[in-house]
């Protein structure tokens, strides 16, 4: 019996050890089956999170002036908004000659008034920075501040936008450097210039701003007016002036090459 006994013990034992063994295998198999799929599963979810946030298009850092559009063009940029005042009146001459511009935008007055970022966007225009300080000696501080301002001040005008991206980057007073330059560039940002300047900031006539762009029309194509820091009335009458005067001459208006 005792014989008996241990065979059976020994078979009986045997299959137990064989379903236990069989039981870890499965669970193993199940464990490592269910760890690939979670592993593929947060594959899937960090490929749709990438998709679904752009990488910044990186663009050439020199200073362009130049038209997207080929032949007899300008490019309209307006500086130094968003102003509650000025901003929707030059959006309406804009508007009434068909003509599609660049807003440089200063990153706090973007974040003060969020619905005419949004206006100048819905209308087809496009977005520049233009620093949080317009301080016109950047070139001459740090890097870390010339850091702080532009990359503060494109967040500050994409928050505003709900999202649109800033095209531009042009450096208050033309204060450029390697370094800022380079840095929009890697942002997204063509830094922009300008061929024709309207000095309507120094308070000239209406007469006096539109003499000014008409005798620098042959150097070039990017011309540059203002929304902002001041009283504009004079700036919104000439460009309304100049815009129709223009058509009448054969030129079209473009955006600055990206």
């Amino acid at each position: 019996m005792a014989r008996r006994f241990g065979v059976e013990g020994s078979i009986i034992g045997a299959a137990a050890a064989g379903v236990v063994a069989l039981a870890v295998a499965g669970v193993l198999t199940f464990t490592q089956l269910g760890g690939s799929e979670t592993a593929q599963a947060e594959s899937v979810d960090t490929g749709r999170q990438k998709a679904a946030q752009p990488e910044t298009r990186k663009v050439d850092p020199s200073i362009v002036h130049a038209s997207d559009r080929p032949g007899r063009s300008l490019n309209i940029t307006i500086d130094d908004g968003p102003d509650p005042v000025w901003t929707p009146k030059v959006l309406e001459v804009l508007k009434k000659h068909h003509v599609s511009a660049v807003f440089c935008m200063i990153g706090p007055q973007a974040k003060a008034h969020p619905d005419l970022v949004k206006q100048v966007v819905a209308a087809g225009h496009r977005l520049c920075d233009h620093t949080i300080s317009h301080n016109t000696g950047m070139d001459h501080r740090p890097e870390s501040y010339q850091a702080q301002q532009i990359l503060d001040a494109q967040k500050m005008i994409e928050d505003a936008a709900g999202g649109t991206r800033v095209d531009y980057y042009r450096a208050p007073g033309g204060a450029f450097t390697p370094y800022s330059r380079k840095l929009a560039a890697g942002h997204g940002m063509r830094p922009l210039g300008w061929n024709i300047d309207s000095k309507d900031f120094e308070g000239g006539s209406v007469a006096t701003i539109e003499a000014t762009v008409r005798g620098e029309l042959p150097n070039g194509p990017t011309v540059l007016f203002h929304d902002g820091g001041g009283d504009r009335s004079r700036t919104v009458v000439a460009l309304d002036q100049l815009l129709s005067e223009l058509r009448q001459q054969g030129y079209g208006f473009g955006f600055p090459q990206r």
